[in-house]
């Protein structure tokens, strides 16, 4: 009895129940054909900053580039240099505005969530369905309340005016709420009785466990703010952010087309380095985090 049961166990394991080799396989090839499809985008984006101009202008276009040249990045910096402003200034503003807004984004968030999933209060449910409510208002609808703001406190044409209203996002403190919950409270009461304060029960007990939900929030905080132009509440040439500065070159026309090219792909290629090092992490720890009873 004990030698089929083990036989059992061990044909379990190697087969998942009720799929077969067959369905593995079309699971498999629509898989690969959706990544397929989602990262034409990108290469797409890649060809096109290397493809001279006659092949950017070229009916009917052509995916992939033919002939690559570097011509569009060396046009790119030959015209920042003559900007007011070195490019290096530009890119450390953008470094600068995007590690500290993400930064303060995770660390605002995740406090604000623990308070209101595990320390209940008059107001806390107000407060979290105020939060939803957030969730439905673009940056369009309170754009003019925000630079009334700014400008009240003084804060216009200063980094606070983009990195403090940075730190705390509806997005950001709804997605923590929701994975505060796989903290079981007997986890917190048994540190309470062992003498733990508030803050290393939330430093060394709560934010590893739902270390998932703070890495995702950091890819998303860090792409919004990498994008950032800064162009309500930023006027000084020396403060403006990368995207900023490339928008106003690429407003030559027509004849800046491989430039544009080229300007896309800069912008986007941080953001996605940033995913590509996290997302392995993410998934890592979001099948081995939470408390198995």
């Amino acid at each position: 009895m004990a030698a089929k049961a083990v036989s059992l166990k061990s044909r379990l394991k190697r087969r998942p129940y009720g799929r077969s080799r067959v369905g593995n396989l079309l699971n498999f090839l629509v898989l690969a054909g959706v990544g397929v499809v989602m990262a034409l985008p990108m290469v797409y984006a890649v060809s096109s900053a290397f493809k001279p101009l006659d092949e950017l202008f070229l009916f009917p276009p052509r995916f992939l580039v033919r002939q690559p040249t570097w011509d569009n990045f060396s046009d790119l910096f030959r015209l920042m240099s003559f900007s007011w402003v070195p490019f290096t200034r530009y890119m450390f503003n953008t470094l600068l505005l995007a590690v500290l807004a993400t930064a303060g984004n995770v660390v605002v968030c995740s406090m604000a969530a623990y308070m209101l999933e595990k320390r209940k209060f008059p107001g806390s449910g107000l407060m979290y369905h105020s939060v939803v409510l957030a969730l439905m208002f673009s940056g369009a609808v309170t754009a003019i309340p925000n630079y009334l703001i700014m400008a009240e406190i003084g804060w216009i044409d200063t980094y606070f005016a983009l990195i403090v209203p940075a730190f705390a996002t509806p997005i950001g403190l709804f997605l923590m709420k929701q994975f505060m919950g796989v903290v079981h409270d007997s986890l917190i009461e048994s540190a309470k009785l062992d003498g733990a304060n508030e803050w290393q029960i939330f430093w060394r007990i709560v934010m590893p466990i739902v270390r998932p939900a703070w890495q995702t929030l950091i890819i998303f905080s860090f792409q919004s703010t990498w994008n950032m132009t800064g162009g309500t509440f930023i006027f000084s040439e020396e403060l403006k952010t990368l995207p900023s500065a490339l928008n106003q070159v690429l407003q030559g026309g027509i004849a800046r087309t491989g430039v544009s090219c080229a300007v896309a792909l800069l912008i986007m290629i941080i953001p996605i380095a940033v995913f590509i090092a996290s997302e392995s992490q993410v998934l890592e720890t979001m099948g081995s985090s939470g408390i198995k009873e």
